[in-house]
């Protein structure tokens, strides 16, 4: 200090207050892609250049997990820090007439971070629900601003998901007998049904001008981008179909590529690239029922809807030019520990509330470990009769039920498929993931006598049984059911219903 040191411990408090910039915070969240959907964990002809770079020169995590392996319960954790059971977001998603949503007493990581003067905005896919009035939009957990879609964009007829050339339709199955898929601009509809192929663009003109309005009011902000891609059917803009080796997939991939190299740009154009993290991963792993056109598991077992790694398993890159040093960790981290470590971040108490993840700062700048040993997994409808299904412990995990899905089918293993029931395995099947990432060869099958296999047994039913009893599940919001009126719809009172429901252009 040019006149001396304050005089007092509140004075130093105040300067550091006024002198410490909080980063700003963009996270990014793929759609259904798999672990190995990139080039940098291991596929072969992915074009991903923009993630590349982020692998490349930021941290790349390899044990990494999404809460769930599916859409909303694993995007309440994410945001809330919390597992889905605690907040009721099960069993499985939201639909458009869906009466439920993540609860407004749930505290988002958009809400911390107002309280520290961020700005908030989310683009893209939101899945947590719409409610009577738009009650569950994010513009009321947080965010002040919204441009997106309220759930998935194959909840709506397909016919509306048209492709390049504009005379085509997009390959693909989707729902029936409800309204075309909307867009939403804060809690109105600009667009229905979206015209897909010019999305992205939109979505990149909202996410720009945010950045740059944030920058130029020197305020920090938090931008939520959860992207359509690379989820089944995929789509793609003019300058990206027909452009991958991967075909559909491969351009949707590729498209979301894109993206994430455009909000890197839009970070230098502002200048504030320097004091922002970029965080990237997945909410669950790859449809593998749609062969070709559903994603990559890589050398990981199943898929989306299972508990076996493929399905909860996520890609995750930390970026952070000059304070997140180039690296590869194998430490164990979550979705669960996006909120907690944030916080940390930006100077923000946690929330007065139960949470599961953990502040992951010391890990990203290289000075310490992670703090998170397990990982408790939850299939896509859990029950507190059964618990938890699966437990990782250190590089052991360890199976206590298993069960298969649909959305994993198309493989040759058996394990994966929708009419693989529920079975209780006893003794549980127990793997090594650090030699045995794939899940082929159960500890107990060959090593049941060695003390080391016998006290991971034991540990590892210990944990289960603390965790299942110290868990509390609320009211499942997927079980209010569904009402017809709360599809949305810009032209509510029209016929023929639900085809005529169509604004914007």
């Amino acid at each position: 200090w040019t006149r001396g040191p304050p005089r007092s411990l509140p004075a130093l408090f105040w300067l550091i207050e006024v002198t410490y910039q909080p980063p700003n915070i963009v996270l990014i969240f793929a759609d259904d892609l798999g672990f190995g959907d990139l080039a940098s964990y291991g596929h072969p002809t992915s074009a991903t250049p923009n993630l590349d770079k982020m692998a490349a020169e930021g941290l790349r995590f390899t044990d990494f997990y999404s809460s769930s392996p599916v859409c909303s319960p694993s995007r309440a954790a994410l945001l809330t820090g919390r597992y889905q059971t605690r907040s009721g977001i099960y069993p499985g998603v939201f639909y458009p007439g869906s009466q439920g949503g993540l609860p407004l007493a749930e505290v988002t990581v958009a809400e911390l971070l107002k309280e520290r003067g961020y700005a908030t905005a989310m683009v893209g896919k939101w899945h947590l629900g719409l409610g009577p009035n738009g009650t569950f939009l994010p513009t009321n957990q947080g965010f002040d601003h919204f441009l997106g879609v309220p759930y998935s964009h194959d909840q709506g007829p397909c016919q509306n998901l048209t492709c390049f050339p504009p005379s085509t339709r997009c390959f693909g199955v989707c729902d029936q007998g409800v309204v075309p898929v909307p867009l939403f601009l804060n809690r109105s509809i600009v667009q229905q049904p979206i015209y897909f192929p010019h999305l992205v663009g939109h979505y990149h003109t909202f996410a720009r001008d945010f950045i740059t309005v944030s920058a130029q009011r020197k305020q920090p902000f938090f931008l939520y981008y959860a992207s359509h891609h690379t989820h089944y059917p995929q789509f793609g803009s003019q300058n990206y179909t027909g452009r991958s080796s991967r075909g559909p997939y491969g351009d949707s991939l590729l498209e979301f590529d894109g993206t994430v190299g455009f909000l890197l740009q839009a970070l230098q154009d502002a200048g504030v690239h320097q004091n922002s993290l970029v965080f990237f991963t997945s909410d669950n792993g790859p449809e593998t029922m749609r062969g070709s056109r559903g994603g990559s598991s890589g050398l990981l077992k199943c898929g989306k809807g299972t508990t076996y790694e493929g399905g909860m398993r996520e890609p995750a890159l930390a970026y952070w030019p000059g304070r997140i040093a180039p690296g590869v960790t194998h430490e164990l981290a979550s979705t669960l520990d996006i909120l907690p470590t944030v916080a940390a971040l930006a100077g923000v108490p946690l929330p007065n509330v139960t949470l599961d993840g953990y502040d992951l700062s010391p890990l990203l700048f290289g000075k310490g470990k992670s703090p998170r040993q397990t990982m408790f997994f939850y299939p896509p409808a859990p029950d507190e009769l059964f618990g938890v299904f699966a437990v990782r412990y250190g590089k052991y995990k360890a199976h206590f039920f298993t069960k298969g899905a649909f959305n994993s089918a198309a493989t040759p293993d058996r394990a994966c498929s929708g009419f693989t029931a529920l079975t209780a395995q006893e003794p549980p099947l127990l793997f090594d993931l650090e030699t045995d990432p794939a899940e082929n060869y159960d500890l107990l099958q060959g090593g049941a006598h060695k003390p080391e296999i016998l006290r991971v047994l034991k540990e590892t039913r210990l944990l289960k049984a603390a965790f299942d009893q110290d868990m509390a599940f609320g009211e499942s919001q997927l079980a209010l059911g569904s009402d017809r009126s709360l599809q949305p719809c810009c032209s509510p009172q029209c016929t023929p219903w639900p085809s005529c429901c169509r604004c914007g252009s």
